[in-house]
């Protein structure tokens, strides 16, 4: 019986995506602390890199934003549809996890292009050349992986971990960065003596049940860089 084959899955993030969209627009914006959302009412959607450093965050009181950056701009959200419609060229196989990123299976794909990683820079091409936006993109085998390499150069960025190099790469980062580990779950595990992903690897799948109940298993399997769950 052949062996199932190595899956090949790209993630992909709009770098500061709603922000971007109103600097592309709006001339007058760029190069300035932008917030996408209501400003007196509502929380701030997204931030341009530069609002970034004042402190100014996603899911932040719009209030709390304007309080750190008082030059703050905020404008109304306005997206595209064309990012999704340049996924679905190359493959069927696409999760949204929201309006700026995605997950695409292209283990097989409408191009017949043998590496992801051709794909993924192929995409960012189009992408850049479609809407002026860049897009940052993280190439491996599993979700899990490509999550945190598309995380590893942003911004305009594109990191490819092979299999022979995830359980590696999962070992030296924090597990504050693991997609599916919270700040207060981070917290937890580092008052439990577990910071990194090798800290992770050690604890058995007991213990993990014991201090994270279901979530136990699945950050038992991303310690070794499994993750099969399917786009």
């Amino acid at each position: 019986m052949a062996e199932p084959a190595i899956r090949k899955i790209i993630h992909v993030d709009m770098d500061a995506f709603y922000a971007s969209v109103e600097q592309r627009d709006d001339p007058s914006l760029r190069g300035q602390p932008v917030a996408v959302g209501g400003r007196q009412r509502g929380v701030v959607m997204a931030a341009s890199y530069e609002a970034r450093t004042f402190g100014v965050r996603s899911a932040m009181a719009s209030v709390t934003a304007k309080r750190l950056c008082p030059e703050l701009v905020f404008v109304k959200p306005h997206v595209s549809r064309q990012i999704r419609a340049i996924f679905l060229d190359y493959t069927p196989l696409v999760e949204p996890l929201s309006l700026d990123e995605a997950y695409l299976d292209v283990t097989t794909n409408f191009r017949n292009i043998p590496l992801a990683s051709d794909i993924a820079r192929e995409i960012r091409a189009r992408i850049l050349e479609t809407t002026g936006l860049t897009a940052s993109a993280g190439v491996s085998y599993n979700k899990f992986l490509a999550k945190l390499a598309s995380d590893y150069r942003k911004p305009n960025g594109q990191t490819v971990i092979p299999p022979e190099k995830g359980p590696a790469f999962v070992e030296g980062l924090d597990v504050g960065r693991f997609h599916g580990v919270g700040p207060k779950t981070a917290e937890k595990m580092n008052r439990l003596g577990i910071y990194t992903g090798a800290d992770l690897k050690a604890q058995s799948l007991e213990f993990l049940e014991q201090y994270f109940g279901s979530s136990g298993a699945y950050y038992h399997a991303i310690a070794r860089g499994h993750d099969d769950r399917r786009v």
